[in-house]
């Protein structure tokens, strides 16, 4: 809590409807200047009684940008004085509510031709919540293409006042392009086919990248479905004339450049939820639950369909760390870690030379220091998140070592 907002014996000197929620995303913004109310009746009916438009905010708890947005904007008293002027303002978590948040989301696709994201704002009409604008982060002041987040409550309130009956008709749009999302159900004498599989097979091929793996250009996310659609793809062929070793090299090569990435955290275990870059090298720096169930299956997939022991040893280690991280001591499992720590983005995961060396022998360090890059220039914020570099048999013909799996008749040494 921002300490500006304390009363002078310790007490929060402001309390919001989400205090009652269990939510932990909500209950971390129960004690903003914002007026919020969580998702329901009670926040609708005061739109539709006052004719204010509903801001929107959706999150969720390990959110780096959700963090700064509330820190910029949502604990500041002038912003909040704002939202509560001129909006009803509802949070939402994105954990707790998807259904709510996938139509948000595809909204303002819509509404933006932009990709979605996290924080979702959200700007909605009071009397059937359609929405007419929205976005994602907004810096409280002007910067990266994106106009301030203050300046932004103002034009679009009165832009509501003057243009409703424009955004009315907006509205009725953007309602028919959503009912086309869903088609009609075909008819019974339609015969299913592989059809959408291979249309699928094409896309990946055509955005592959062939130097990191990986579809498409950076920011880069795992998609494990895809990665085991194309293990399923070169299972279903291996035993034909012409079976898809391409499929098999693409998911091959992305799991493994994924592996030795950034995105996999090199000491403990454990994905983060994307990469910045595309060499999968800078994640941001959240671990979701969701997203390491999904790479755990597809790398224990590839192991028992290649044999190659990495991918066995990678899904070990996401297990591992999905049992002594993620696991409650009640026995269920916790969703998310959050990308900040101690108020820094990805603080925990990044390392200094002489942390490193504190931590290690001189002979460790020796090789540790060109496997991971810290005998490179920096990769983050002048400091070092960990990535692989270099592969330990060449490390260990530099340093006239024998390399240890040669000593391990196994070979998952």
């Amino acid at each position: 809590m921002d300490t500006r907002h304390l009363n002078p014996d310790g007490t929060p000197k402001y309390t919001n409807r989400l205090i009652g929620e269990t939510s932990p995303y909500l209950r971390q913004h129960a004690h903003n200047p914002v007026d919020w109310y969580p998702w329901g009746e009670e926040a609708f009916a005061r739109a539709l009684a006052e004719g204010k438009p509903i801001h929107l905010s959706v999150g969720y708890a390990a959110c780096h940008w959700c963090h700064v947005l509330a820190a910029e904007s949502f604990e500041d008293e002038a912003t909040a004085h704002v939202l509560n002027q001129l909006y009803v303002n509802i949070k939402v978590d994105r954990e707790e509510r998807p259904d709510v948040d996938r139509i948000y989301q595809i909204a303002q696709q819509m509404l933006t031709q932009r990709s979605g994201g996290w924080p979702l704002t959200m700007f909605l009409t009071p009397d059937d919540r359609r929405p007419f604008f929205g976005g994602t982060y907004f810096p409280k002041q002007a910067r990266f293409g994106l106009p301030a987040f203050g300046e932004l409550l103002l034009r679009v309130a009165r832009f509501y006042r003057e243009h409703e009956a424009e955004l009315r008709q907006q509205n009725e749009a953007l309602m028919s392009a959503f009912a086309q999302l869903d088609p009609p159900p075909p008819a019974d004498a339609v015969e299913l086919s592989d059809a959408p599989l291979r249309l699928c097979r094409q896309t990946l091929e055509r955005t592959f990248d062939p130097r990191f793996g990986g579809f498409g250009g950076a920011p880069k996310f795992p998609h494990a479905t895809s990665l085991e659609l194309l293990l399923r793809e070169w299972r279903a062929s291996a035993d034909s004339d012409t079976p898809d070793l391409h499929a098999l090299y693409m998911s091959g090569l992305t799991l493994r450049r994924m592996g030795d990435g950034g995105i996999n955290d090199q000491l403990a275990g454990g994905f983060c939820r994307y990469s910045v870059d595309e060499h999968w090298m800078i994640p941001h720096f959240e671990k979701m639950l969701y997203d390491n169930g999904s790479l755990l299956a597809v790398y224990a997939d590839a192991y028992v369909a290649t044999g190659d022991a990495f991918y066995g040893k990678v899904a070990a280690e996401t297990a591992d760390w999905v049992r002594r991280e993620m696991q409650a001591p009640e026995g269920g499992f916790y969703s998310s870690l959050d990308a900040d720590s101690e108020g820094h983005e990805g603080k925990f995961y990044v390392w200094s030379r002489d942390e490193v060396r504190a931590a290690l022998t001189a002979e460790e360090y020796e090789a540790f220091a060109p496997r991971y890059g810290l005998d490179r220039e920096p990769n983050f914020e002048g400091q070092w998140h960990l990535h692989v570099f270099r592969p330990v048999e060449d490390i260990a013909s530099t340093l006239g070592r024998a390399h240890p799996r040669a000593q391990d008749p196994s070979g998952t040494g």
